[in-house]
């Protein structure tokens, strides 16, 4: 099967979690698009969407699904999103669509999160993808000093403006042996947005595309 074939595949799986007459959160990223195409075969049973971009809210209402804004609700049952990397825990690095700030506050106002990937984006350890970090903007050097002296990379990834109005820091090199602990040491820095490491609210399940169908995995 080909990756388009793999996201197709997760992404109707994951409508098995949507809770009929609920509002359901919704990530950003190519893999979301297909869980979104499939939401809207079954957008009469539900309430609605929170959406984690302007990208998935117009794909979203597009279909005739109605989006309200996270202020307006108190709690999301589930929460569907993709990964750029997800290891055996369910710690996940997430931003390479830059929406790694809203993704973050709808994970986090949600009882579950289902992360739909394919099997390429299942590792031992997470890393080998650059960490996104979204910075405000007068920070991005202050930050991007801070990180070299940690002995990596952070580049900032040119022409990109989040719909935060924020930038984005592109750090290659790591070895994230420890995600939580990274994840909270970073996220303490000033300028720091957030950090695009998920282990705070990492998934509570995985839907993941493989040759052989659709593999669970659970946290």
């Amino acid at each position: 099967m080909t990756q388009d074939e793999l996201k197709a595949l997760v992404g109707e799986a994951a409508t098995s979690y949507v809770v009929a007459g609920k509002v359901v959160g919704v990530g950003t990223g190519s893999t979301v698009n297909c869980f979104i195409d499939a939401l809207a075969k079954m957008k009469g049973r539900i309430a609605g969407a929170v959406s984690s971009s302007v990208h998935s809210t117009e794909r979203l209402r597009a279909h005739g699904i109605q989006v309200f804004d996270a202020n307006e609700v108190e709690l999301l049952p589930v929460y569907v999103d993709g990964a750029d990397e997800i290891d055996h825990k369910g710690n996940m690095i997430k931003g390479g669509g830059a929406a790694l700030t809203r993704e973050k506050i709808l994970a986090d106002m949600s009882l579950k999160f289902v992360c739909i990937a394919d099997e390429s984006k299942l590792v031992h350890t997470l890393g080998k993808f650059p960490l996104p970090i979204e910075v405000i903007p007068m920070a991005a050097v202050h930050v991007a000093r801070r990180l070299r002296g940690m002995g990596v990379e952070a580049v900032p990834r040119l022409g990109v403006v989040t719909d935060n109005g924020c930038q984005i820091l592109d750090v290659r090199g790591l070895t994230i042996s420890d995600p939580a602990g990274l994840e909270n040491e970073i996220n303490q820095w000033p300028g720091v947005v957030t950090v695009g490491i998920f282990a705070r609210n990492k998934a509570s399940v995985c839907l993941l595309g493989t040759a052989k169908g659709v593999q669970t995995l659970t946290f």
